[in-house]
């Protein structure tokens, strides 16, 4: 059977990438040969300069590269966070708090050596836009990968050295090759490339359109069968 590869590159400190996810696992949930499909997620800093320590709320932030008026930053903010409620997503973005991510990607790309990448994802995901918590802090990251699946002595002992850095540099200078400069983006079959949040439709045609390109013989039906630049 045919593999269809999709390639995400995604921020851990990205609501946009959170809702994102969950747009594209129910197109792909529709898909007649979901279990073809194979993801492959891509580490992406929003703010690789940023700051390890939480000095700013994500309104603050966003008042501070955006401008407007704390209210103007609300609305902002709660625009998104009712997009996320129609995907069963509960946001408290006035408790996130951006900070460098690096470390983070580098657990997640430990996670999915250690096979639990998915739910230590969705831990993450959750601590950053609903619980506030710093994804910086090695205590933090060890605590919520603890409780997906990951023994906490051996997550701090990764964290407290080099491990998986050339990973996540790696994935990073690949999206810089194919031109990936915000997140979600989303590449299908390493040919067709979307980014943001896209409505379900979206991914649902993209998948059926990839899956044509790569196996013609094998028809779906039958048997078997953000962007965000900068502060998001």
């Amino acid at each position: 059977m045919s593999t269809l590869i999709v390639d995400i590159w995604s921020d851990i400190v990205c609501p946009w990438c959170y809702l994102g996810k969950r747009r594209f696992e129910s197109a792909l949930d529709g898909f007649a040969r979901r279990d073809a499909v194979q993801v492959r997620w891509r580490s992406f800093e929003l703010d690789p300069h940023g700051s390890r320590r939480a000095t700013l709320t994500l309104p603050e932030r966003h008042r501070r590269d955006v401008g407007g008026t704390p209210e103007q930053a609300r609305q902002r903010i709660g625009a998104l966070s009712d997009l996320a409620a129609q995907s069963g997503l509960t946001y408290r973005l006035d408790l996130a708090r951006p900070v460098n991510s690096f470390d983070a990607h580098r657990l997640m790309q430990y996670a999915d050596q250690e096979g639990v990448g998915e739910p230590v994802r969705e831990r993450l995901l959750l601590a950053y836009t609903g619980e506030g918590a710093v994804l910086s802090d090695h205590e933090t990251l060890a605590r919520l990968g603890a409780e997906a699946g990951l023994d906490p002595a051996a997550t701090l002992a990764m964290l407290g050295s080099a491990d998986l850095t050339e990973s996540v540099r790696k994935d990073e200078a690949l999206g810089r090759r194919l031109g990936v400069s915000g997140v979600p983006t989303f590449v299908f079959a390493e040919k067709y490339a979307v980014s943001g949040a896209q409505p379900v439709e979206v991914f649902a045609d993209l998948l059926e359109r990839s899956w044509r390109e790569i196996a013609p013989a094998e028809p779906l039906g039958g048997e078997g069968v953000c962007t965000a630049g900068g502060t998001c």
